[in-house]
């Protein structure tokens, strides 16, 4: 049997983007989540997913809601992603966003940010699988490079040699 001290090791060992969830609450209020478990899955329909744990306070908000952004983290954006990594129950606290034309909740300065609708939520042991089809994709003017997150740390993307 792997202890989970050796499979979260293990799994900190492969560096990943970071992106943050966002969705409005009933009271029209910013929350959302930090997630690094992020992939596209299907191109037809244009469809991707992520992996929430069950107990991030925005989780249910989320499956309330059924439509979502997914903002892919330039690596300027720390405060984003500790903010929304956290436990707080304002974690919009002094967080840039706009509402969207489809009504998501926008940080500013993201990379790309991809407006979702939920297509499927699947178990996956602690986590949830969640597929969402992708309505819109806004894309930075500013040329900049991604966040990386591994072992803990974010890290600045690796030079070209």
């Amino acid at each position: 049997m792997i202890d989970i001290a050796t499979f979260k090791q293990a799994m900190s060992s492969f560096p990943s983007g970071v992106t943050v969830i966002t969705v409005l609450n009933e009271q029209g209020k910013l929350t959302g989540m930090t997630v690094s478990a992020f992939s596209s899955l299907s191109l037809e329909p244009p469809l991707v997913l992520f992996c929430p744990d069950y107990r991030a306070n925005s989780y249910p908000v989320l499956m309330q809601q059924k439509k979502f952004a997914i903002h892919i983290l330039a690596a300027e954006q720390e405060q984003e992603a500790w903010a929304f990594a956290s436990k707080s129950s304002d974690k919009s606290q002094g967080i840039n966003w706009q509402l969207s034309a489809l009504g998501n909740p926008l940080l500013e300065n993201a990379l790309t940010t991809i407006e979702c609708e939920l297509w499927r939520e699947y178990a996956g042991g602690d986590h949830a699988i969640v597929v969402g089809e992708v309505k819109n994709i806004l894309f930075s003017p500013y040329r900049t490079d991604p966040m990386i997150y591994c072992r803990g740390k974010i890290l600045a993307p690796a030079q070209p040699a």
